[in-house]
């Protein structure tokens, strides 16, 4: 179970189940049978985005949330990995695949697929779908499952402002997307408004996810060692899979790493990184999935705009490295940033 700081605990708690690696290929947890006959019970649908299971982070996340979807609920849930190179149009099949498998809810793991579910939940009424990190799709059976990431990168800012001794922090984007510009702007803002005369340096990896924004550890290793030379002492990856590349060279130079999405200091793929690890900025993914399955069992599907923020407890930032966690000076200027947000006199901007 993963340990969480007093920031965001009662809404993360909803998704405390430790992401394992259970299974690999196109399916992570059980048979996806093409019968629909014994569709009831079947259980729920992940499309994987870009950098699949095993990502550490927001893959990860949402397999978290099917896992425990299935242990409450006794069901046989599949997970299907994206394919490189991909169109709209081979996701929209995918999705019209499992909704024909009798998979309920359906759920497309990344903004990519807003496309794909708002063709297909069309021809599929009855089934209820999933979107995560987009809110454009408006559909009585689809839930846009979306996150407040600048409030919580806005505390990964505090956290690096107060951390630094260089003056010199980093932010790495896997994409340069709006959504990923959400994370640098809450970031920037947090540094900001906790210490003066800090540089904040950003890089994006790529201009599209098609080029591996969020799926190559290279490119992500390769722009922080840029950022580490250029004196960053801590650095912030908003990238997916790519930044388990961020979190290598932060160890092998001995600076600090902010993880995203998941708590990767607990993650056992890093396990070697995690001393570099000194909290990750979360975003309940897994609760979303587990929420979104939990309510459709329910015979009360979500549906519309979904929105988990900080006061919810659907961002915040994990506090399992005791550097962290023990830190007095920095949780109290945390717990005063926390407040801030809540009450409205911090307002976090989005870009």
């Amino acid at each position: 179970m993963r340990r969480l700081s007093r920031i965001a605990v009662a809404g993360l708690a909803s998704a405390t189940l430790a992401v394992t690696a259970s299974a690999c290929g196109s399916s992570s947890t059980s048979s996806s049978s093409s019968s629909s006959s014994d569709s009831a019970g079947k259980g729920l649908a992940l499309a994987y985005d870009v950098g699949g299971k095993g990502d550490q982070s927001f893959n990860d996340a949402a397999t978290a949330g099917m896992d425990k979807a299935d242990t409450e609920f006794g069901y046989k849930s599949t997970a299907v990995e994206p394919q490189d190179g991909e169109s709209d149009a081979d996701k929209a099949q995918r999705l019209e695949q499992l909704a024909k498998q009798g998979y309920n809810p359906v759920i497309g793991v990344g903004y990519a697929y807003a496309p794909a579910v708002k063709e297909v939940s069309a021809k599929f009424p009855k089934v209820t779908f999933g979107v995560i990190d987009d809110e454009q799709v408006q559909a009585d059976n689809v839930a846009d499952l979306v996150f407040t990431e600048e409030q919580g990168s806005y505390l990964a800012g505090v956290t690096a402002a107060l951390t630094t001794k260089t003056n010199v922090v980093g932010f790495i984007g896997g994409v340069d997307v709006p959504l990923i510009h959400k994370f640098e702007a809450g970031f920037k803002q947090g540094v900001e408004d906790t210490k003066k005369g800090v540089t904040v340096k950003s890089q994006y990896l790529t201009e599209t996810a098609q080029e591996g924004g969020f799926s190559s550890p290279d490119k992500g290793e390769s722009a922080a060692e840029g950022q580490i030379d250029a004196k960053a002492d801590v650095v912030y990856a908003a990238a997916g899979l790519s930044g388990q590349g961020v979190i290598k060279a932060a160890a092998a130079h001995k600076i600090w790493a902010i993880g995203v999405d998941s708590d990767q200091y607990k993650q056992d793929a890093l396990a070697k990184y995690k001393d570099s690890i000194l909290t990750s900025a979360l975003k309940d993914v897994a609760g979303a999935v587990y929420n979104l399955a939990k309510s459709v069992k329910d015979g009360k599907p979500e549906t519309g705009v979904v929105r988990a923020d900080l006061a919810s407890g659907g961002v915040g930032l994990a506090d399992s490295n005791p550097v962290f966690k023990d830190n007095a000076t920095l949780q109290a200027a945390l717990a005063k940033a926390e407040a801030g947000i809540k009450d409205g006199s911090i307002k976090v901007k989005t870009s």
